[in-house]
């Protein structure tokens, strides 16, 4: 193609300017060029002018194609990335509402804007909102205790002021077990890893944007004109410039593109190994997959302990009123029939996102990632071991080598932009870095960060706030096998230290604080003791544990 822009273009400008002088300018002086030897010469004034903008094209031309398979790559990546993450999302919800309706009908649809509320704010998260995970999933588990309180028991009227007290306390209540920490660190693990993924292919695909698009400076058109098209103008049009002259033109031209390599790296590595931890304890597929049988099985445990929770929180909140007209569900109630929420085996569980593979995807993607290392220092190389840029290597003696045809015998200049300060063939300032450049560095640090923390299952906008609650560090000594399906519960570590409640963000409370309940004149200072750790209350009166007895069969 080159050799068809040399012949295409000289030949058709000389042909516009057939006359006499047309031998002149073969075999005389060359005084009136400015870029290529002052010797004879084929070249007017304005032919060297439109040979050096015709550089300046080839060489973009040159980076465009070249890099053409990174920007090709992190688009059609991130885009199957972010509709895969996004579909697991959907049918994660749809897949819920349609277990718990299938299961416990009018009941779950009457409640059902609780869940509709979860998935809009992982939505949000996902798509790059400024949203904590372990506050979402709180208030998630703070609304559903009171809606599953309530409906465990159905002989008492409770006013929102009661409501508020029993979530608030839900931690020391445990009303579901382990199951809400449990899913805290399963989804935000994979969220946040998910999120980081798409993120960086997303600043992949920008950074390769930005850096491509550059305007060569004077000197390095200059340099270009010398090396491609100055052996034309001395009557020697099929003469390609020598390999070690391309190098160091290109070099001189993509000196700051190179300083962009050790960031870049970094990027690419960080990308790799989130990439290996979706496939991996971090995987968005189980994670999705387990909103809705974890949901379950929380509910089933509330359910089973129902007698025991009330009782606590008759003692710690008060006694409520009973309803006036009657005391238990009419069985011709829609979904008075129904059976409890169950849980459900690995077989049952619903299927992920259609006509693809979170496997397939990573396994692609890592393919794709490995050749990326060291681009922008071999980018030089790449050019110029193209047969239409310059000789081969081993064509030393037989080519272009900046004056006339010979071996050409500076050496090789090294790459970024400190090292062109011996660059023979392009002068660049190199107290003058590149802001632009200095930017992108900037922009692949930020990026290479948050996945970074990705790996370790934080989110570095959050950190402050979770700090050891499931997105910032207090979770890194778990165990991954907590998120696989078939492992058996996870222990924690003996004498582990209690957390301080204030670094825990709780939920903000909706109504006045009780300073004259019996949980605050119980626990004064401090959180109150956790109900695994010993009895928090006195063994409730037998009259109320044969109603909770009673009433409990409801759920059933």
């Amino acid at each position: 193609k080159i050799k068809f822009l040399y012949y295409s273009l000289i030949f058709n400008k000389i042909s516009l300017q057939m006359s006499p002088d047309l031998l002149w300018f073969c075999v005389g002086a060359g005084e009136h060029l400015r870029l290529c030897p002052q010797d004879y010469t084929c070249c007017s004034s304005q032919m060297e002018e439109t040979l050096a903008l015709q550089s300046e094209r080839d060489f973009l031309k040159g980076i465009e194609d070249t890099s053409q398979f990174l920007l090709t790559t992190f688009t059609q990546r991130h885009r199957k990335f972010d509709e895969f993450f996004r579909e697991l999302i959907d049918l994660s919800e749809k897949s819920m509402n349609q277990m718990f309706t299938k299961t416990y009908g009018w009941l779950f649809t009457q409640n059902a804007h609780v869940f509709q509320e979860l998935f809009v704010e992982l939505r949000r998260y996902y798509s790059g909102g400024s949203v904590s995970l372990t506050e979402v999933l709180s208030e998630f588990w703070s609304r559903l205790v009171e809606r599953v309180f309530s409906l465990v028991n159905p002989q008492y009227q409770f006013s929102e002021d009661y409501l508020e007290c029993v979530s608030k306390h839900a931690e020391q209540l445990q009303p579901f077990g382990d199951v809400p920490r449990k899913l805290r660190v399963q989804v935000s693990r994979a969220f946040i890893a998910a999120r980081a993924l798409a993120q960086g292919l997303a600043t992949g695909r920008d950074i390769v944007n930005k850096a491509s698009k550059l305007t060569p400076g004077s000197e390095c058109v200059r340099a270009l004109m010398r090396q491609w098209y100055c052996p034309l103008c001395r009557g020697m049009p099929s003469l390609r410039p020598c390999h070690s002259l391309c190098l160091n033109v290109i070099k001189g031209c993509l000196a700051n593109q190179a300083d962009l390599d050790t960031e870049w790296n970094n990027f690419i590595d960080a990308l790799y190994q989130v990439s290996e931890k979706l496939e991996g304890p971090f995987n968005m597929e189980l994670a999705a997959d387990s909103i809705s049988v974890k949901v379950s099985e929380a509910i089933m445990h509330m359910q089973e302990n129902s007698v025991s929770i009330s009782t606590k929180v008759f003692q710690g909140c008060g006694s409520p009123r009973p309803v006036p007209a009657r005391s238990k569900r009419s069985p011709k109630e829609p979904g008075g029939n129904r059976r409890p929420f169950r849980t459900y085996s690995p077989e049952e569980k619903p299927t992920t996102a259609a006509g693809t593979n979170l496997d397939r995807l990573v396994t692609e993607l890592k393919e794709r990632l490995r050749p990326m290392r060291g681009f922008w220092v071999s980018l030089p190389h790449t050019i110029c071991n193209d047969e239409r840029m310059a000789a081969d290597v081993t064509n030393e003696d037989r080519c272009w080598n900046g004056q006339t045809r010979g071996r050409y015998l500076p050496d090789v200049t090294g790459d970024g932009l400190v090292s062109q300060i011996n660059n023979p063939e392009v002068e660049v300032d190199i107290a003058r870095p590149d802001v632009r450049t200095r930017q992108l560095i900037m922009e692949l640090r930020v990026a290479t960060n948050k996945l970074r923390h990705a790996q370790t299952g934080q989110d570095p906008d959050f950190m402050d706030s979770e700090e050891g609650s499931g997105s910032g560090g207090g979770d890194r000594g778990e165990r991954y096998s907590d998120d696989w399906p078939g492992y058996g519960p996870y222990s924690p570590p003996h004498n582990k230290p209690p957390r301080n409640p204030a670094s825990s963000p709780g939920k903000p409370p909706r109504v006045r604080e009780r300073n004259g309940s019996k949980w605050n004149r119980n626990n004064g200072h401090g959180r109150v003791k956790s109900a695994t750790s010993g009895p928090a209350f006195a063994s409730p009166p037998l009259l109320s544990l044969s109603v909770m007895v009673t009433v409990a069969t409801m759920w059933r």
